[in-house]
This record gives C-alpha cells, sequence and structure tokens, in this order.
C-alpha cells in the first residue's frame, strides 16, 4: 500500500561545530518524495498519529532540538533511530530509506514528538475566561447550560406550584360574566372618536380661515384635555374590573398623544407655509403639504396607524401578506394565554399570601419581592414580545405601514436613559418631537428638558394604573421619577468603569427584579385595603 504526499517526514542534519548534537527538524508536506509505509495496520496507526502530531509542531512553526540517544547511536533498532553522517544528508535519500522499512519514520516523529525535552509551552496565551479573552471566545456552552439550569429550575417551581396550590386556571379567566358589568367602559371606549372629529372640525375652520390661532390653540387644549377626564370620569362611576380600566386608559392616552400630535404638526406646517409666502423659507427645503393634508382619510389612517407621530404621508409596503400576518396572530393568542396562565397560576398566590411591603418583617417582605420577580419578570417580557412586536407588526402588516422600528435593543441598554429611549420607540420619537426639542428651542437647559419629559410620562403611567384601581398613591408616578435619579447613576458608573455590563446589570436590577414587583405589591394591597374599608 502507498501513501502519497505524507504531511511530516523526519529529517537528520549533523552539526558541524558539534557532531553529537543532532537537529530533528518537522517538515509539513515535503514536496520531494513519497512515503511508503508498511503495510500493515500498526503501521497505518502510527502514520496518523505522526500526522496529528506533526501537524501541532508545524502549525506552531517551532523547529526543536534533541540530543543524540546514548544507547543507540543509529543503530537501527527499532528505536526509532536513524541513521546520521558526517556528511550533509539529502532529504530524498533520507525519506527513501525510512520508506523502505530500514526505519519507520511515522513511528519515529511519533517517538520525538513526545520526548520529554520538547517545550509544551510555545507562546503567550490567555485563559478562555480571562478579561482579555473572554469575548474572542465561544461561549455556547455556558449558554446551553443556562438553558437547561433554567428549565431545570421553573420545572421545579410548576411542580411546587401545583403540589401546593393544584391547578387554578379557571374557564373564561380572561372573560367571565362579570365582565358584561364593563359595558359603559366599552361604550366611552368607541365614542373616543368624537374628540378626532372635532381636532378635524377645528383645523378645517382654521384653514377656511374662520378662526385665529390663539382661538385654534385653546380649543385643541379643550379637546385633547376632554379626550383625558372623560374615560377617567366614566372609570370613577362605574365599578368595573382593573383590566377594563386599564386598557380604557390606555386607548384614552394613546388618543391624547396622537391628537397632540395632530394639532401641533398642524400648527408647525402652517407656520412653515406663512414662512413661505413671506420668502423666509424656500418651499423645496421643507416638506409642506398643508392644507392639502386636512382631509378625513388622512386622519383615520393616523388614528389607527401604529405611530403617535403624525405626518401627512408615511412609507408603505406594497402589499400585505396575509400569511404573515395569521402567524403572528396564532403567536399573539398563544403568549397571551402564557401571560393569562402566570398570571393567575403563580403570580395571584404570591400576591395573596403576602403583606404590605412597607408594613411588617424586611426580610420577610424582600422574599416575597424576589419571589414574585421572575413570574413578573416572565409577564412582562410576554407582554413586551405581544404589544410592542405581534400586535404592533400585524396592524403595520394591515395597513401596509412601512416604518416598523417599534423597538431596538434595548435588553443591552449600558444606562436606564439608554433603555427609555429604545424600549418604546413609538412614545420616545413623540416625546422627542413635542416636548424634549421643543423645550430646548424656547431656552429650556437639556437637563430641564429629560426632566419634563419624564414628568410627563409619570402622570401618564399614574393615570393608567391609579384611576382604574380607584387609588391616588402616587406609586407609579414615584417609581418613574425615580428613573431620573437612576440616570445620573448608571450614566456615572458607565463612564467611571467603561464596562457595559455594570449599567446593564443596574437597569435589570432595579427596573424588573426590584421596581416592578414592588410596585405590584403596593397597588395590591392598597386595592385590597380599600375594597375592605367600603365593604
Amino acid at each position: 500500500m502507498t501513501i502519497s504526499n505524507t504531511p511530516e517526514s523526519v529529517v537528520t542534519t549533523s552539526s558541524p561545530h558539534h557532531d553529537s548534537d543532532l537537529n530533528f527538524s518537522v517538515r509539513k508536506r515535503p514536496s520531494a518524495a513519497a512515503v511508503r509505509a508498511v503495510p500493515d495496520s500498526s503501521s497505518m496507526t502510527n502514520t496518523v498519529e505522526a500526522e496529528n502530531s506533526g501537524k501541532e509542531l508545524a502549525d506552531d512553526d517551532v523547529s526543536v532540538r534533541n540530543d543524540r540517544d546514548s544507547a543507540g547511536d543509529g543503530d537501527g533498532d527499532g528505536d526509532g533511530g536513524v541513521e546520521s553522517s558526517n556528511n550533509t544528508s539529502n532529504g530524498k535519500d533520507s525519506v527513501e530509506k525510512i520508506g523502505n522499512g530500514e526505519n519507520r519514520g511515522p513511528d519515529a516523529a511519533v517517538r520525538f514528538a513526545y520526548r520529554p525535552s520538547v517545550p509544551a509551552h510555545r507562546r503567550v496565551k490567555e485563559s478562555p475566561l480571562s478579561s482579555d479573552a473572554i469575548f474572542k471566545q465561544s461561549h455556547a456552552g455556558l449558554f446551553n447550560l443556562c438553558i437547561v439550569v433554567l428549565v431545570a429550575v421553573n420545572g421545579r417551581l410548576i411542580i411546587e406550584n401545583l403540589m401546593k396550590y393544584g391547578w387554578l386556571i379557571k374557564p373564561g379567566f380572561w372573560f367571565s360574566s362579570t365582565s358584561l358589568r364593563d359595558w359603559p367602559l366599552l361604550m366611552c371606549c368607541l365614542s373616543l372618536a368624537i374628540f378626532p372629529l372635532a381636532a378635524f372640525v377645528v383645523e378645517k375652520l382654521v384653514q377656511q380661515k374662520y378662526i385665529s390661532e390663539p382661538v385654534v390653540v385653546f380649543l385643541h387644549i379643550i379637546i385633547v384635555t376632554a379626550a383625558v377626564l372623560y374615560p377617567v370620569f366614566v372609570i370613577l362611576r362605574c365599578d368595573s374590573a382593573v383590566q377594563s380600566g386599564v386598557t380604557l386608559m390606555l386607548c384614552a392616552c394613546v388618543v391624547w398623544l396622537k391628537l397632540v400630535s395632530y394639532a401641533h404638526t398642524n400648527y408647525d406646517m402652517r407656520s412653515l407655509a406663512k414662512s413661505v409666502d413671506k420668502g423666509d423659507v424656500l418651499s423645496s427645503s421643507s416638506n409642506i403639504d398643508y392644507p392639502n393634508n386636512i382631509n378625513l382619510k388622512s386622519l383615520a389612517y393616523f388614528m389607527v396607524a401604529p405611530t403617535l407621530c403624525y405626518q401627512p404621508c408615511y412609507p408603505r409596503t406594497t402589499c400585505v401578506r396575509k400569511s404573515w400576518a395569521v402567524r403572528q396572530l396564532v403567536k399573539l393568542v398563544i403568549f397571551t394565554g402564557v401571560m393569562g396562565i402566570i398570571i393567575e397560576q403563580y403570580i395571584n398566590p404570591i400576591v395573596q399570601n403576602s403583606q404590605h411591603p412597607l408594613k411588617g418583617n424586611l426580610l420577610y417582605a424582600i422574599e416575597r419581592v424576589l419571589k414574585l420577580s421572575v413570574p413578573n419578570l416572565y409577564v412582562w417580557l410576554c407582554m413586551f414580545y405581544c404589544f410592542f412586536h405581534l400586535w404592533l407588526n400585524i396592524l403595520a402588516e394591515l395597513l401596509r405601514f412601512g416604518d416598523r422600528e417599534f423597538y431596538k435593543d434595548w435588553w443591552n441598554a449600558k444606562t436606564v436613559e439608554e433603555y427609555w429611549r429604545m424600549w418604546n420607540m413609538p412614545v420616545h420619537k413623540w416625546m422627542v418631537r413635542h416636548i424634549y426639542f421643543p423645550c430646548l428651542r424656547n431656552g429650556i437647559p437639556k437637563g430641564v428638558a429629560v426632566v419634563i419629559a419624564f414628568l410627563v410620562s409619570a402622570i401618564f403611567h399614574e393615570l393608567c394604573i391609579a384611576v382604574p384601581c380607584h387609588i391616588f398613591k402616587f406609586w407609579a408616578f414615584i417609581g418613574i421619577m425615580f428613573q431620573v435619579p437612576l440616570v445620573l447613576l448608571t450614566s456615572y458608573l458607565q463612564n467611571k468603569f467603561r464596562n457595559s455590563m455594570v449599567g446593564n446589570m443596574m437597569f435589570w436590577f432595579f427596573f424588573s427584579i426590584l421596581g416592578q414587583p414592588m410596585c405590584l405589591l403596593l397597588y395590591y394591597h392598597d386595592v385590597m385595603n380599600r375594597k375592605g374599608k367600603t365593604e
């Protein structure tokens, strides 16, 4: 059997100055000759081993030297010896002599490669988990370990919960006969369409120059204020479920934000149109479609589109992918059910068996918060996926709305400020467009403008939670305003340590592990205390 192009061969040369020294060089892929191996199985095994060992040495480009074996000085016994002479030997002759079976070359290479004098440490190398090399390594195995541990831990929690409480999911846990009592809230939600129509009438009147600009501003303020106070009055007057009240308040807040954008954008477009008429601004330098944009079709599309920022036209896709939209709808139903199961089976028993977190034993309160943090985090992630990814993409697909950047990679946020800029892009774009930059243009400092933006967000968070719960403890307001010092803290840590992991871990801890479970417990016990007093 003949094996050509054997990767390694052993070539011996004698030093002219030191006859007692032999320089053994392991060379990769000689181009001169082919090595003939002895046709037995042991020779084949030795050839493969020599190939592997020779590759390691050749890749490191190391030339290794060894002293001649004192027992056999080229005597040709089976100890891996190779004949040497004072004259420079031809590499081809040496390879042929080894191939003829006088000395087994691959076996000699193996014996030489594992000699004690061969260097075991050849280069400067870092440990795989050291700070300089950790991001150069693949951590797929550790990721798989995290998944296995996550499945095991949650599997144990599921079994423990079932053994302790049994199956708590009841038919119709989302909708029941008591939901029929919330019909006033449904009617209120449908009647919110009155306010966009009122805003359209005001814009038509100012377009025909029947009213002046100060009157337009005053009327729009009345309309947007009524759009929020009307649902608040209905919820407080009705003994409705908390979920129904939260849904109505979210719809009312969306209508308020859209109406503010509609009025503010049209006001700015009128100002630009007047500047063009006066020659102060070139018509080509501004995207002005006023007053052609004042029509019911444009307003209706804006009110149902997955955006909070009004503009006369939006980027549109060419067609509707019906099968894709159906798949997203199926996912929406599945993950909504998962949220309901987690709430009913895990969150409700934990909350009901807890005490007020600000009263009683501190260690017990910490234990309840940490125990609640895991299912609460799952529900929050499912909520984000269902609303910002599935629902908004379904809506955008049906309306052929092109800009679908509803969120960015907020999970990689290095500071709390980055999180608020990336996790809810429709609200962020609205804040930048209608709060932040208008404040800067009016001479308000940047820091104060940021605080004003957080203040507006805190007010609406409090309305969406406190009104449906029929209590005003301002926990949600305090929680949002507490983000301002967290922005400063995480920015300071990011600048000091120059490490994205520090700010990211601070964000996850304060926002998901500590903040949300604490607010949930506070509102639950306040609601229970209010019901106890009323009964």
